[in-house]
């Protein structure tokens, strides 16, 4: 019984001293700033409260989560009865998409540590034309120069969008020329007004192309009608032509051709400032002919690569005429050691329609 009597009392020496304590109630505690656009800037809420309790109420620290949102409140003590407030502010700039974050107040109030949110959806800005056409042509300006259709599958086509816009206060006119047949090129406007955007759709038609493997091709810009042949001008276009094998029936995989081509080959020794010349055997171990599409060759100046035969019977073989050059493109001799490059050779071996070899020689 003095044990029960002992506990009651207490509980309401506890519950005494509680209520001498401070109390924090806000008057919301989430605040939807909604949809709000990045380029407009901050935004800011007010958080209101007041302090019911019997004592002063002191806000020791308010957080957000993240670096994003700032709060600021009132640092006076709130005496009982009187409000005060926090001001949380949200920077928008670079975080488009919707957020949600928390402010943590921690204070000497009886209900202890307490919350508030503010949630949104940031709209993207829209970047300004000159930051984002920054190739220039003339007073034409465009996003990029460089066009990679990727790999192709012969037979196919694809169409790749360049933008370009007139970021002068005047007329401007656009054209283009290319001197291939496997490009078509359609412009959204031939004449742009101040400010004014427009596209260049350019179609690659893989079956007008005689080229496999790596493709590379010019289209010149023509700006107010003159046309200018230079690197200014220039729209470098690149792609990557592939035979489609996948239509193959299982018999006509088993008449395939097969190519037979060494990994690597030593060329031998070349003496400074002389050429060399040798043959590579490439053999057709398949039953149909072997195709040798394009032989790629990225050191023209120290090799030259010429094919004996473009299609070589099952069974037979033919060469490859490799000449060495021990030169310097400006015509000064190679200095003297082993040099080793690699060349590929694209046929039309569905096992392996790309192969690679390493071509080394000693300069003396």
């Amino acid at each position: 019984m003095k044990k029960s009597f002992l506990m009651s009392a207490l509980l309401l020496i506890a519950a005494a001293a509680m209520a001498q304590q401070p109390v924090i109630t806000f008057q919301k505690t989430e605040h939807d700033f909604g949809k709000i656009n990045e380029g407009d800037g901050r935004v800011s809420t007010i958080f209101e409260f007041k302090n019911e309790g019997m004592e002063p109420l002191v806000l020791s620290n308010v957080r957000a989560s993240c670096g994003c949102t700032t709060p600021t409140w009132t640092k006076t003590p709130i005496e009982p009865g009187e409000t005060g407030s926090i001001t949380v502010t949200y920077n928008p700039n670079g975080r488009p998409g919707r957020f949600s974050k928390t402010v943590t107040i921690t204070s000497n109030a009886s209900n202890g540590t307490t919350k508030v949110y503010i949630k949104g959806e940031v709209i993207p800005k829209q970047a300004k034309p000159v930051n984002q056409y920054n190739i220039k042509m003339g007073e034409l300006s465009l996003k990029t120069k460089t066009v990679n259709f990727g790999t192709l599958l012969k037979g196919t086509n694809k169409t790749q969008t360049i933008e370009y816009a007139n970021l002068t206060d005047h007329d401007i006119t656009v054209g283009l020329n290319y001197d291939n047949t496997y490009l078509q090129a359609v412009l959204s406007f031939t004449t742009l007004k101040p400010q004014e955007t427009g596209t260049l759709n350019l179609n690659f038609d893989t079956e007008r192309c005689k080229q496999w493997g790596p493709v590379k091709a010019y289209a010149w810009v023509i700006v107010n009608g003159k046309e200018v042949r230079t690197d200014e001008f220039a729209l470098t276009l690149l792609a990557e032509i592939e035979e489609d094998f996948s239509q193959m029936s299982v018999s006509e995989k088993q008449q395939a051709p097969i190519a037979e081509i060494p990994a690597e080959f030593d060329l031998g020794n070349v003496k400074a400032g002389q050429k060399a010349s040798k043959k590579i055997s490439i053999k057709n171990a398949g039953v149909n002919p072997l195709n040798i599409r394009a032989v790629v060759n990225n050191n023209p100046e120290n090799l030259t690569i010429g094919v004996q035969k473009q299609v070589i019977k099952g069974g037979k073989q033919a060469n490859l005429n490799t000449t060495v050059s021990a030169v310097k493109p400006d015509g000064t001799p190679l200095a003297a050691g082993t040099y080793r490059r690699q060349i590929e050779v694209i046929t039309n071996d569905p096992q392996r329609p790309k192969s690679k070899i390493t071509l080394v020689w000693t300069v003396e």
